[in-house]
C-alpha cells in the first residue's frame, strides 16, 4: 500500500506519512456506503482547525461514527501542530501529508494532489473542513474532483474584503460544499444574500464554543501560566496582545507604528503587557530590527508562542484582548473579556453589533482612547456563538441528511453573479469537476 507508517515519538502513537510519488490507486466510487454507516474525513492543516475540529472528532468518537484525520502539514512546527493534538486528548492524525510551506496557489495544488491520492483509498462518505485557509479550500476541491461531498464548517463568514486570501478561500470552498454550517444568524444571511439555497445552510453555533466549554474547566488544574508570568509583571493585572497578520508584521513601517501605540498604555493605564510572539512575527521584528524598541518599553513582556490551553488561560484572566486574530475575536468574546482588533476589517461583525470588540481600523491614534472605553465597559453582552453543541449538532445533521438527493448540485454558483463584485477574474471563474482552476504558476 502506498501509505507509509511512521512512529511518532509522542507516546508510540502511529502516523501515517503521504507521498506525491506513491503508485496509483484506483478510484473512489460515488456514494459508496459501508456497514459502518457514514464514514467521515477530517482535512485540516493549522492549529485553528485542529481546535475547532476537535469537538467534531471526541463527537465521532464518542458515538463510535468511522471517521479518518487527514493532516495536510499546513502548520508544521510542534507548539502549532502535533503538541495541540496531546493538549486535547486527540490520537494523532491518521495521515500527515507534510506538506509545509509554500506559495498560495502551489500550496492548495500539493495539498489537493495529495488529498486525492488518500480520499481515493479510503473511500470516505463525507469530508469535513473548517475556515479558511489553503488546506481548507484544497480539502474542498480534492472532494470535489471526485465527487465526494462537502460539509464546510464556519461557512459564510465574510470580511468583504477580497485582497485577503482568507476570504477568497471562504468564498470558493462555500462554493463547493454540500453543507454550509453557519456559526451565527449574520453567517446564515450572508449566505442567502449571495444566493445559496436556504435548504443547505445550518445555523449551528461555532465549534469554539465547544472547544472552550470542553477545556476551560480543566485550566485551573493543568495550566499556571497565567500567575507564571504575572509575577514578571509590575503590575496585578495585565493586556494580552497578539500579532500575526501580513497586513500588520510584514512591513516595517506598519509593525513599527503598532509597536509605539502599544507601548504607550503601560504608562497611561496601570496595565503591563503579555505578548506571546507568533513565529512570523518574531521572524519580522528579528528581520526589521526592532527588538531594541521592544527591550525600551517598560511594560511589555514578550514570550515563545504558547499552546491553545495557555492562551485561554491568558485569556480568561486579562482585562483586555488586542489582537489580530479572528478567533481571539470569538473567544474573548465568549470568556466574556473586552477586545480591540487591529485591523480594518472583520469577519465576526457580530463582535462588534454586541460590544464586546472594537475595530481599530486605521485610527492607531486613537488606540489609547479605545483601550479606556474597552476597560470601563462591562461584559454583560450575550454570547452570539451558541450553546456549546456545535459538534453535536453538525453530526446529527450529516447523519440525518446524507445523500439525501438534492445536494448533487453545487449550491454557490449564484456566488458568481457579476452582483457580488467587479472582479470579473474571480467570479467567472465557476468551480470545476478537474481543479484546472489551481494549475500551479511556472
Amino acid at each position: 500500500m502506498a501509505a507509509k507508517s511512521a512512529v511518532s515519538h509522542k507516546e508510540g502513537i502511529k502516523m501515517k506519512s503521504w507521498k506525491d510519488s506513491s503508485p496509483r490507486i484506483p478510484d473512489i466510487r460515488p456514494a459508496r456506503t459501508t456497514s459502518y454507516g457514514i464514514k467521515y474525513a477530517i482535512v485540516l492543516g493549522t492549529r485553528p482547525e485542529i481546535i475547532k475540529m476537535a469537538p467534531i472528532i471526541k463527537e465521532l468518537k464518542q458515538r463510535g461514527i468511522q471517521h479518518i484525520v487527514i493532516h495536510s502539514g499546513q502548520h508544521y512546527s510542534p507548539i502549532m501542530d502535533s503538541d495541540i493534538f496531546e493538549d486535547l486528548n486527540l490520537a494523532q492524525p491518521d495521515y500527515n501529508l507534510k506538506i509545509g510551506p509554500d506559495s498560495g496557489d502551489k500550496q492548495i495544488e500539493r495539498i489537493r494532489k495529495s488529498l486525492i491520492r488518500v480520499l481515493r483509498h479510503e473511500e470516505p462518505d463525507i469530508v469535513l473542513v473548517q475556515g479558511d485557509t489553503n488546506t481548507v479550500l484544497a480539502g474542498a476541491y480534492a472532494a470535489l474532483d471526485l465527487d465526494i461531498e462537502v460539509g464546510h464548517v464556519e461557512a459564510g463568514l465574510r470580511s468583504y474584503d477580497r485582497r485577503m486570501p482568507e476570504e477568497i478561500n471562504r468564498i470558493l470552498t462555500d462554493s463547493i460544499s454540500d453543507y454550509l454550517f453557519a456559526p451565527t444568524w449574520q453567517s446564515k444571511e450572508n449566505l442567502l444574500k449571495e444566493g445559496f439555497k436556504e435548504r443547505n445552510i445550518y445555523v449551528t453555533g461555532n465549534t469554539i464554543g465547544d472547544a472552550i466549554s470542553q477545556n476551560l474547566s480543566t485550566l485551573s488544574r493543568n495550566s499556571h501560566i497565567a500567575d507564571k508570568l504575572r509575577r514578571r509583571l509590575n503590575t496585578p493585572e495585565y493586556v494580552l496582545l497578539t500579532l500575526h497578520r501580513p497586513s500588520n508584521v510584514d512591513s516595517r513601517a506598519q509593525l513599527s507604528r503598532i509597536l509605539r501605540e502599544i507601548a504607550k498604555i503601560p504608562v497611561k493605564y496601570d496595565l503591563e503587557i503579555i505578548f506571546p510572539m507568533h513565529p512570523r512575527t518574531r521572524k519580522m521584528i528579528t528581520k526589521y530590527q526592532l527588538w531594541k524598541m521592544i527591550a525600551r518599553t517598560q511594560g511589555i513582556l514578550a514570550t515563545k508562542p504558547i499552546d491553545f490551553l495557555d492562551c485561554l488561560e491568558l485569556e480568561s484572566k486579562a482585562r483586555l484582548v488586542i489582537t489580530d486574530s479572528g478567533g481571539l475575536q470569538e473567544e474573548s468574546c465568549i470568556l466574556g473579556v473586552p477586545c480591540i482588533t487591529l485591523r480594518e476589517n472583520t469577519e465576526r461583525p457580530e463582535t462588534l453589533e454586541i460590544g464586546s470588540n472594537i475595530l481599530i481600523g486605521k485610527r492607531y491614534n486613537r488606540l489609547l482612547d479605545y483601550v479606556g472605553e474597552s476597560l470601563k465597559k462591562g461584559n454583560g453582552w450575550k454570547n452570539p456563538y451558541g450553546d456549546g453543541k456545535a459538534a453535536k449538532k453538525i453530526v446529527k445533521i450529516v447523519q440525518n441528511n446524507w445523500h439525501r438527493g438534492d445536494n448533487s448540485e453545487l449550491v454557490g454558483k449564484a456566488l458568481f453573479a457579476l452582483r457580488m463584485s467587479g472582479e470579473k477574474s474571480l467570479l467567472l471563474a465557476k468551480p470545476q469537476r478537474i481543479s484546472s482552476f489551481f494549475k500551479t504558476r511556472t
